[in-house]
């Protein structure tokens, strides 16, 4: 074990000291790096790929939802709101997207929200550009869609003034901000799941790049489930047994033709799951983000027993539950402003 031990520690600090310093010189040494030394990255590698293959599949057999048609209908939605308005606009992606648009409305698992939507913003996009070769092929596959559709025409952008009055102020604001920390000690009471969906509807309100949403929760609300899926990370070693209630963001890489797009999950994510854990604490629940780092032992046991496609990544976990009173809580001291911001001009 100690020569075992020793070779470890000698190989790790020829590593830092000159395989790091040598491949990181170059991009292609960086990848050669990953292909000959290193296989750190060979579970997003394949995921990526898997997710690209798993997007161009979708395109003729969406499942409730078309990653392709949310995405270019909120495209549609950005030119709608330009200012000035183009007299004509997305011509490069229009055909595909009615195309897509007809291919969701044959299908038995669209989903008739995402579908009122797309109508909605279609029906308002060709009425508001003119005459064009391109964008008239795509207006005639659009009429013939909407011959069997229900009329809509509520879902399509609208001026800033129409939103609802804020019923908080910053004050009230900052102090839930404040008010939430990560609990991780818990009452036992079981977390309702009526409160659980209240949550999620505030979550899902999240920004997300061209509205993809390409992540789902999957909760585990029985103790005993929700200790086991929380022990398979090192970050819970001695509070995971207390959890009452268990939630795995998981990202979904099928929403992207290319990997340049492979961070959204990731950042789509957190910002759903800071609302998640924002609205839990109004509803009078307590919760706690646990780290996720890609160690492949913990992502293959998370893999099966969610039952993950090979395009799907564990994102965070996330313990939900009433806040045990006597619970210790860490004091976390923040940075201050003056360490965070840093204010720029050209």
């Amino acid at each position: 074990m100690r020569v075992a031990h020793y070779i470890k520690v000698q190989l790790l600090e020829l590593d830092r000291r000159l395989l790091v310093p040598l491949f990181s010189a170059h991009p292609r040494l960086a990848s050669l790096y990953y292909f000959l030394v290193s296989t750190k990255f060979g579970r997003e590698h394949r995921a990526v790929l898997r997710g690209r293959r798993r997007y161009y599949e979708s395109l003729k057999d969406p499942s409730n939802s078309s990653f392709l048609l949310r995405r270019n209908i909120h495209r549609l939605e950005k030119g709608l709101i330009m200012r000035p308005r183009r007299s004509v606009f997305a011509v490069d992606y229009i055909k595909e997207t009615v195309d897509q648009y007809a291919i969701c409305m044959a299908s038995n698992a669209a989903h008739e929200a995402e579908l009122q939507w797309a109508h909605d913003v279609l029906t308002d996009y060709f009425s508001s550009v003119i005459s064009d070769a391109t964008v008239d092929l795509a207006r005639e596959v659009f009429n013939r869609c909407v011959e069997t559709a229900v009329e809509y025409g509520s879902r399509v952008p609208y001026q800033s003034e129409a939103r609802q009055a804020l019923s908080v102020d910053f004050e009230a604001f900052y102090d839930l901000c404040r008010r939430r920390r990560s609990v991780r000690w818990y009452d036992g009471r079981p977390v309702p799941r009526a409160l659980l969906e209240q949550a999620i509807e505030a979550a899902v309100q999240a920004p997300s790049a061209c509205n993809r949403q390409p992540f789902r929760f999957s909760i585990f609300d029985n103790p005993e489930d929700a200790a086991k899926v929380g022990a398979i990370t090192d970050g819970t070693a001695g509070f995971s047994q207390n959890f009452p209630c268990l939630v795995v963001v998981v990202g979904d890489l099928s929403a992207y033709p290319f990997e340049r797009d492979r961070h959204l999950i990731y950042v789509d994510a957190s910002l759903a799951s800071m609302q998640f854990m924002l609205a839990l604490e109004t509803l009078g629940l307590s919760s706690c983000p646990i780290n996720w780092p890609d160690i492949e032992l913990m992502e293959r046991r998370m893999s099966e027993i969610l039952g993950l496609a090979h395009h799907e990544r564990p994102i965070m976990l996330i313990s939900v539950g009433y806040s045990d009173l006597t619970g210790g809580i860490p004091f976390s001291q923040k940075k201050m402003n003056h360490d965070m911001v840093r204010w720029e001009s050209l």
